[in-house]
């Protein structure tokens, strides 16, 4: 395989600020396009190659719809972007999305479950229900963006790219300000050794390098250790791992003896289901969860158009 081939995928992926978790994903399946194909030259291979590479996947290896869907993207973006040559007459090979119904926990499940959590892993599970935030999300949370005084949260370039502002449960403040302290401890210690500088997106920290040192700029839920930036190289410290958090909810889950296929993102269905079921407009709900299409937030629910102002988080009638 062409390892410069590789570096000019991920210079265009990073041209177009995608994530990292992106790049990571079209690379891996732009790498195995090209094993598949015993390491032939994408140049010199066109519409079917891709098929016969998507058919392999879908009957041999038996992957998810939005899994094949996911790798047809990736090769897509490999002639489109960086070869310049866009696949024509392709897309009927797509898979057709799936459509499932999400996993939702009553208030009884949720108070089990977060019975046997504690700490910071606690409240992070408290936000993911009570603002109904994705787990990237809570994770990637800046100090900034809580609002204390007004009783919400600022959600940076979310899903699609898009800012949103959602409630902030009024249970969480005494606990979300002893976790800001803590943060506020890390970064402290941080600057003692130089290392407190933070990712900022988009090439902000080169427009406004003091801001990338600031306190206010810093992840609420940090790592307990400084690590390496994949793309930079700088030492810096990150947020939470996320796959840690999932393996602690997971934990809890079979602790709280819960027998649905439940994940950190069952708490925002659940967040959503149960605003809706207190009566308040689909449309708010829409808003505080971030969709562009109504019909997504219809998934959970046919119910009424009520009406409601000032939402009250699910948390509070925990």
């Amino acid at each position: 395989m062409s390892e410069r081939l590789m570096v000019r995928v991920r210079k265009k992926i990073r041209l177009k600020h995608y994530s990292y978790r992106t790049e990571e994903s079209y690379c891996h399946w732009i790498k195995t396009f090209i094993r598949y194909h015993r390491y032939k030259h994408p140049d010199d291979m066109g519409n079917k190659e891709v098929i016969q590479f998507l058919t392999w996947l879908a009957v041999e290896k038996q992957v998810a719809p939005n899994t094949q869907n996911l790798a047809f993207s990736s090769v897509l973006f490999l002639y489109r972007e960086v070869l310049g040559r866009p696949l024509k007459d392709i897309n009927a090979v797509r898979a057709k999305p799936q459509q499932k119904l999400p996993v939702v926990l009553s208030r009884e499940e949720i108070r089990s479950v977060m019975s046997f959590l504690s700490g910071s892993t606690l409240l992070m599970v408290q936000l993911l229900y009570g603002s109904g935030l994705r787990l990237m999300e809570v994770l990637r949370l800046r100090i900034k963006d809580v609002d204390f005084d007004r009783q919400c949260l600022v959600v940076r370039d979310g899903k699609g790219r898009k800012d949103r502002v959602t409630v902030l449960p009024k249970p969480v403040f005494a606990d979300l300000k002893k976790q800001i302290k803590k943060a506020e401890h890390y970064y402290n210690l941080d600057k003692l050794e130089n290392v407190h500088e933070v990712w900022m997106p988009n090439a902000l920290a080169r427009k406004y390098p003091a801001e990338a040192k600031s306190l206010h700029w810093q992840y609420v839920f940090q790592s307990c250790k400084v690590s390496l930036d994949p793309r930079s190289g700088r030492k810096r410290r990150h947020h939470f791992s996320d796959s840690h958090l999932q393996k602690l909810v997971k934990q809890a889950i079979k602790q709280a003896g819960i027998l649905k296929h439940a994940s950190c993102h069952t708490f925002r269905h659940s967040f959503a289901t149960h605003l809706l079921e207190d009566g308040y407009d689909i449309r708010t709900v829409q808003e505080l969860l971030g969709h562009k299409d109504l019909r997504t937030t219809q998934i959970y629910t046919h119910v009424l158009n009520k009406g409601g102002n000032a939402v009250q988080s699910p948390l509070s009638r925990l």
